[in-house]
């Protein structure tokens, strides 16, 4: 094939791509002007108070359609997430959402509420798992996302806790592969490295790789990894060698070096987040039910809370304990399981329980993460 022949060719591709383009343009417009729609039919029928423009289960179901008819070469993933942002975008034409995480800017709850909202949303850091609770308890918030436990340390004790004497709702939840990176500012020479900052759960997530690579540096626990990238790029500035364990969002806001990447003691590290709301979700096809129990303190107690999972076939995927601080040695339940509890089995499984524990709490049925 001549040169010439390489260029026209070439050349024919690229107006092919232009047309696609603005084919997909055109149309990305017409969805958002169909979302416009839809924000005046909900108002006209429903009124500006009782509105609801974001609705997870139905996000879900697209979502998985979506994945579903992809053929590819993109990755059913990939062709996910472009969908979320568009899906994002048009969503703030019929109202900018925001929500709030557990901050401050550049961390994995911020990743989080990225993945599962999209880039169109209003951003509110919070300094506290509770806080969060509170922003969106007091509709300062539509929604709130939370860590509730990674694949290798467990659960979060102060999520679960949150829980007990909030009225908010379970609406989502996402998961995020955790990936953490030895940072240090651009002035800085590993070497002289004396202190590696992080929270204690990604010193915990990189310990064995610590105590390979950087036995001798001393670790200090802090509020969360973006404020160990913050103190690491201060510290810089200040002439002192100081690191930071955090993720690439953290590196990329405070302007950091990565020393070594993914430096986690297990490659599958994830974690788990919730999506707080104050909404019920209806049934999206594959969903999950989060409850709340309070046992009886009698023998057999435990026994008499997971047999009716068995017997209805309902398949409980987490059981966790927490004290109950009402009674000493008394402790609640956390269990999560497949099926929305409006599902004849899973309202079963309820009745069951109400009968046989002191409280019965639903924290709420959402779909299952799709991303």
């Amino acid at each position: 094939m001549s040169e010439t022949q390489k260029t026209v060719s070439l050349a024919d591709l690229r107006d092919r791509i232009d047309a696609i383009d603005a084919e997909i343009q055109n149309l990305i417009n017409e969805r958002a002007s169909c979302a416009q729609k839809v924000a005046e039919v909900k108002l006209a029928e429903q009124g500006s108070e009782a509105v609801v423009f974001y609705r997870p289960e139905r996000e879900a179901q697209v979502l998985r359609r979506v994945m579903e008819r992809n053929q590819g070469p993109l990755g059913n993933e990939e062709m996910a997430k472009i969908f979320r942002q568009v899906m994002s975008s048009c969503l703030a034409l019929e109202k900018p959402m925001r929500i709030a995480f557990l901050g401050p800017e550049g961390t994995f709850t911020q990743q989080a509420a990225l993945k599962h909202f999209g880039k169109s949303i209003i951003s509110a850091p919070m300094a506290a798992i509770d806080e969060v609770f509170r922003e969106v308890e007091s509709g300062a918030a539509n929604y709130g996302v939370v860590p509730v436990e990674n694949s290798t340390e467990g659960v979060v004790n102060h999520t679960l806790d949150s829980f007990r004497d909030s009225r908010l709702r379970i609406c989502g939840e996402v998961e995020i592969r955790i990936h953490h990176h030895l940072l240090v500012a651009p002035n800085v020479n590993p070497d002289d490295v004396t202190h590696i900052y992080s929270h204690q759960q990604s010193l915990a997530q990189c310990r064995a790789w610590l105590d390979r690579y950087w036995p001798h540096a001393e670790r200090v626990a802090v509020s969360s990894n973006a404020e160990a990238a913050r103190l690491a790029m201060q510290a810089g500035q200040n002439g002192k060698a100081v690191a930071a364990i955090a993720g690439e969002i953290a590196c990329e806001l405070y302007g950091l070096t990565t020393v070594s990447a993914n430096i986690e003691d297990h490659p599958d590290n994830t974690t788990r987040f919730l999506i707080v709301g104050n909404q019920e979700v209806p049934p999206s096809g594959q969903d999950k039910t989060s409850l709340l129990i309070s046992a009886k303190n009698e023998p057999g107690a435990l026994y008499r809370l997971l047999e009716p999972f068995e017997r209805h076939g309902v398949d409980m995927t987490r059981l966790e304990t927490r004290p109950s601080l009402m009674s000493k040695w008394g402790y609640i339940f956390y269990i999560d399981f497949k099926g929305h509890h409006q599902d004849d089995a899973c309202q079963a499984v309820i009745a069951d329980l109400r009968e046989r524990a002191s409280e019965v709490k639903v924290l709420g049925s959402y779909p299952v993460a799709v991303l």
